[in-house]
């Protein structure tokens, strides 16, 4: 996909500096338009500071209102949201007052306001119970609070504002704020430890560099289409391959990686099951390539069930190699919004 950078709406607000979409076209945007764009998070999560990074909480229009009138935001990318299954599987109230009640504040806050808004959902709307592959109008049927939620949110955003446009996206991969939020941060943090980690050979999704999403979020944000676009990578990947490629890539023991089928994890929280994507018409109506897939080369997708114990001669993985592989799209070489970025925020 072109790197070309487009020049959204200006100022430009983020929200979700959290997660993982969020932090990372927090980044890309901030550094390529300095002081044009403010980023907010949590007012609790006080370590998370920098540059553009302001305290504000989703839900509080009073302070969302006031940001605004201190700003006179343009566009708005919203990517906030807990993505937390057990705990918003657990505490209903909170997933919704997070995932339904923070956008449903700033409808409420943009009303009447000439602004751009991109809003970013998620693959876990469905169940997965199908085949996958799920066009852009396929009816969702969630499996758990947090794609209930999730769910609502993109019904709310289309009838409150039908000139808005929402990405279904599905596991963003790119770094994260304290390393924690992300797959592949998980999944690491279990092998860099030596303990196992164990994931289902039956969910299925589309990850997506973060790199190529944040150019995604950039096109849209500059064009005028409107409503819900699947957003996902091309590249159907089950967990336990994702696993498998951060194992080998990573160079850490592949006796580490168990994998099982959903129904033996227990009801707590539920899985969904093949959720990939069919993205084709986001591109299709931007005019744009479709973007590369993750793991970018073809050498690193798992061909079957032990392919990560195959070390072959003169392949030397690393948590370095990962990170270059696996973080980033090795094809770009414009970045500024990679693993430094973590440290910018510090």
């Amino acid at each position: 996909m072109s790197s070309h950078i487009q020049k959204p709406p200006l100022p430009l607000l983020i929200t979700g500096l959290t997660g993982v979409a969020g932090f990372n076209a927090f980044q890309y945007f901030h550094r390529h338009f300095p002081g044009q764009v403010i980023g907010i998070r949590q007012s609790s999560n006080w370590p998370l500071r920098g540059p553009g990074i302001v305290p504000c909480d989703a839900e509080d229009g009073v302070a969302l209102r006031a940001l605004f009138d201190r700003y006179h935001f343009a566009s708005v990318l919203n990517a906030a949201g807990n993505c937390a299954l057990k705990s918003c599987q657990l505490d209903p109230e909170m997933a919704w007052r997070i995932n339904h009640g923070g956008i449903r504040t700033l409808l409420e806050t943009i009303d009447g306001r000439n602004v751009r808004l991109v809003h970013l959902s998620i693959d876990l709307v469905f169940s997965g119970d199908s085949t996958g592959n799920y066009p852009d109008h396929a009816p969702t049927d969630p499996v758990t609070v947090y794609g209930d939620s999730m769910a609502a949110a993109e019904i709310l955003v289309r009838l409150v504002r039908p000139g808005a446009c929402t990405l279904r996206i599905s596991l963003p991969m790119g770094i994260s704020y304290g390393g924690h939020a992300g797959a592949i941060d998980w999944i690491q943090s279990r092998f860099k430890q030596d303990k196992p980690a164990t994931l289902y050979y039956d969910e299925v999704r589309t990850p997506t560099y973060t790199d190529c999403l944040n150019r995604v979020i950039d096109h849209v944000l500059t064009s005028e289409i409107a409503g819900l676009f699947n957003a996902g990578g091309p590249r159907r990947m089950s967990l336990f391959q994702i696993a498998q490629v951060v194992n080998r890539i990573g160079g850490y023991d592949p006796r580490h990686l168990m994998g099982c089928f959903r129904v033996a994890a227990g009801p707590m929280p539920p899985r969904a099951g093949n959720v990939s994507l069919d993205s084709r018409r986001l591109f299709e109506v931007l005019g744009i390539p479709p973007i590369d897939p993750w793991p970018f080369h073809p050498e690193h997708v798992p061909t079957h069930g032990r392919w990560h114990f195959e070390r072959p001669s003169g392949e030397n993985g690393s948590p370095e190699l990962l990170a270059k592989l696996l973080y980033q799209n090795p094809a770009y070489d414009d970045r500024g919004d990679g693993l430094s970025g973590r440290a910018a925020v510090r």
